[in-house]
């Protein structure tokens, strides 16, 4: 029996599976020996240029274990991007790639120690929304990154609340590192359950949504390995999907699922431009305004509750909402309009001036951001009135799905900083929603390419390559706007 929604891409040769299949493990394995000689272990010195990555005293090895372990890994996963020979083979391989990552040091990020830290001036009375972990006095500040050490955190309070938990039953900083991963694991684990419901409920083969979700090197890297919070996130907000598919108009199920979104949330604030198109999902039977606010109002219902418990319940209140400001201070090409800004203040620089466009830009892009959730939210709700009149649920639900993941892909793009591990968020729902195999190159190529710009120790290597990778991601905006100005003036002739 067939998988709904297969289309005619061909069978996978086992030769070709089975050879990615092991490429891909011994490029994990690499990296993880890459972990252990030169990854973010707390008293790794900061990197400051390439030259002290390469003089460092296993500097060769890092990086020659580094780079020819992310190709192997990138390539085998590139090399079955139109769907593993099964999805029972998919969940299989991604594991097996998953398991030497877990006993790697933490890799390509120093996050997990701002977390730790956070959660250590949680439970000693400070509030990390107001200060950073320097002043909160955390023992062990410096294995956070320098630029952070300064900053509250940006992180909802449910997950303050996790990394309190953390701290407080790890007893040092390699426990509570130790458990924050093991709360990745299990962010991973619950996306993992809910993929195949997911994706058979909205007509997509299971075999290519659970290879694209989770076999990704930015998967095994950065939410396993770097136990990004990314990870439980990502878990609580597909779980509170997959109820709503499996469960629409029904009150108590919009309530449970409105706490698992609410979570999603308390974590991470991005999840948030997914709840409108989740009220989506919630409706079942025609789509009129009346059923919308109706089932809409039960979901909502449930995502206050979980952020007011979580908030109450960590005494934070909102001030998280003030630590998510602060995540632009940095500045790098990888977010589009940022590299367009300092594209903007190079050529003020050569002119005599010194605009300071960034900034500016980025309030743009966040204006522009806007206005286009507004738009796909919009296209999704009248193709879903149109397709739920003419009795097509599977075509309403993935329109809803998609639209959450094209919400998510707009505001991981257009957000004023971009890290590796953001792509996650859409990747998830494009690989569960996209049902053209051609289509799938254009978020998995995105992933590809995130996958290879840090290296173990969390050196961001968009920090050596501003100007020419800010001139290059500029001259790529401008040639999407361009194609995207051409394809509709043709479609309205």
């Amino acid at each position: 029996m067939s998988e709904p929604g297969a289309v005619p891409d061909g069978p996978v040769r086992p030769v070709a599976a089975a050879l990615a299949r092991y490429a891909g493990l011994a490029g994990a394995v690499l990296l993880t020996v890459a972990g252990w000689l030169g990854g973010a272990l707390p008293d790794t010195p900061a990197v400051t240029s390439l030259g002290d990555a390469w003089q460092a005293p296993h500097g060769p090895a890092v990086l020659g274990c580094w780079l020819v372990g992310t190709v192997l890994l990138v390539g085998a996963w590139w090399s079955l991007r139109w769907g593993a020979p099964s999805g029972r083979w998919a969940y299989l391989t991604a594991a097996l790639w998953v398991l030497p990552l877990l006993a790697a040091p933490p890799l390509g990020s120093r996050d997990v120690y701002s977390y730790a830290c956070q959660g250590w001036s949680w439970t000693h009375g400070a509030d990390p929304y107001r200060v950073g972990v320097v002043a909160a006095g955390c023992p062990w500040a410096d294995s956070v990154s320098p630029i952070w050490r300064d900053t509250p955190a940006p992180y909802g309070p449910f997950f303050v609340l996790l990394a309190g938990l953390a701290v407080l039953l790890g007893g040092g900083l390699v426990g509570a590192i130790v458990l924050l991963r093991v709360v990745a694991v299990a962010g991973v684990l619950l996306a993992a359950f809910c993929l195949p419901g997911l994706a058979w409920a909205v007509g997509v083969p299971t075999r290519r949504a659970v290879w694209l979700a989770l076999a990704c090197p930015l998967v095994g890297v950065h939410l396993v390995a770097g136990a990004h919070n990314d990870a439980v996130g990502l878990g609580l907000l597909l779980s509170g999907l997959l109820l709503l598919v499996r469960r629409p108009g029904r009150p108590r199920a919009l309530v449970v699922a409105g706490v698992l979104l609410g979570l999603a949330v308390a974590v991470k604030a991005v999840a948030v431009v997914v709840l409108p198109f989740a009220a989506l999902a919630a409706v079942s039977g025609r789509h009129t305004w009346r059923a919308l606010l109706r089932d809409g109002g039960w979901l909502a219902g449930g995502v206050l509750a979980a952020l007011v418990v979580s908030s109450l319940a960590t005494g934070l209140g909102l001030g998280w909402v003030r630590g998510v400001a602060r995540s632009g201070d940095s500045e790098q090409w990888t977010s589009p309009p940022t590299a367009v800004g300092l594209v903007v203040d190079y050529a003020g620089g050569l002119a005599g001036r010194e605009p300071d466009a960034v900034p500016v830009v980025r309030a743009v892009a966040l204006a522009v951001l806007a206005v286009l959730l507004v738009v796909l939210w919009w296209r999704a709700w009248t193709a879903s009135r149109r397709l739920g009149d003419i009795g097509q649920p599977t075509a309403r639900l993935r329109v809803a799905l998609a639209g959450a993941g094209l919400a998510l892909a707009a505001t991981v793009l257009l957000a004023p900083v971009f890290h590796p591990w953001y792509a996650t968020w859409p990747l998830a729902l494009l690989a569960v929603a996209t049902v053209a195999v051609a289509r799938t190159v254009w978020f998995v190529a995105p992933c590809a390419v995130a996958s290879v710009l840090t290296l173990p120790d969390g050196t961001n290597l968009a920090r050596f390559t501003k100007a020419p990778g800010a001139i290059l991601m500029t001259a790529l905006v401008v040639a999407v706007v361009v194609a995207a100005v051409r394809a509709r003036r043709a479609r309205r002739r």
